[in-house]
């Protein structure tokens, strides 16, 4: 069950979620909108949070005043506040990202957040490809913990603001391993759950990072299961691989043993 703080758990126990299509996933959204109302502000050594202090305290209204906004809608506000829309790349981590094809952000939504937790466990180590400050990845090891979580990013700021969110969440040192480097120099092998968010563009360059990426899936026999948004990998996976579940947005693959039944995925 959810452990709400003293303050807010009369507030947030009144609230039903609209979005959450599951129990379970409903309960993790509580437990992160709870978590979000008791942290203070990040550090912002980048100025990348600005707004921080307004949209939690729109957070807060939202869950004292029935005939405010939403509760949901004031809390993806703040939370696309902090996986952030702009990234601070040097003129050169530009000048790759535009050779390799990439792009320079996305907010992935909650959705991978939320139903991941079926597909970890505490042997788990897990790989966000393009990871940028790597808030899904945190909040993932941070809701369900587990072995290791590979943040891989180009930006070196983007990096030291993620570790720094690491560190405001309360994750110890340990359990995250963070790259800065292009997605291509890091291999998908040895890992059981991956996330991506089309970290480059599925053509030119980028299209030869979909195939590689798939090619060494193929070439283990590991179990493991794909969060795919905006899914490019499909025409490139060995048949071996199970597509179970596709939103139009999130797209959800594994290996034969990969992972127990979830009814939310």
């Amino acid at each position: 069950m959810v452990r709400l703080g003293n303050g807010m758990a009369p507030r947030l126990r009144s609230w039903t979620p609209e979005t959450a299509h599951s129990p379970e996933e409903r309960d993790r959204l509580l437990r992160l909108v709870s978590l979000f109302t008791e942290l203070p502000e990040p550090p912002d050594p980048f100025g990348l949070y600005p707004r921080y202090a307004e949209f939690r305290n729109r957070l807060l209204a939202s869950l004292e005043d029935p005939e405010a906004e939403s509760p949901e809608e004031a809390f993806l506000l703040l939370y696309a506040h902090i996986h952030g829309y702009e990234v601070p790349y040097t003129p050169e981590e530009r000048r790759r990202m535009v050779e390799t094809g990439g792009y320079l952000s996305h907010v992935g939504g909650l959705s991978p957040v939320l139903k991941s937790a079926p597909f970890i466990d505490p042997d788990t180590v897990s790989g966000d490809f393009g990871a940028g400050n790597g808030l899904q990845g945190l909040l993932m090891q941070k809701l369900t913990p587990h072995a290791k979580t590979v943040q891989i990013e180009i930006s070196g700021r983007m990096v030291e603001s993620g570790r720094l969110l690491q560190a405001w969440l309360g994750i110890p040192e340990e359990r995250v391993d963070w790259v800065v480097g292009e997605v291509s120099e890091v291999s998908p092998t040895g890992m059981d759950f991956i996330y991506l968010y089309r970290p480059v563009r599925p053509t030119g360059p980028g299209e030869s990072f979909y195939r590689s990426f798939a090619e060494q899936l193929g070439m283990s026999t590991r179990p493991v299961v794909i969060f795919s948004v905006a899914d490019c990998l499909r025409s490139h996976l060995p048949p071996e691989f199970e597509m179970f579940y596709c939103d139009g947005h999130l797209t959800c693959f594994r290996r034969g043993g990969a992972a127990r039944e979830s009814s939310s995925a």
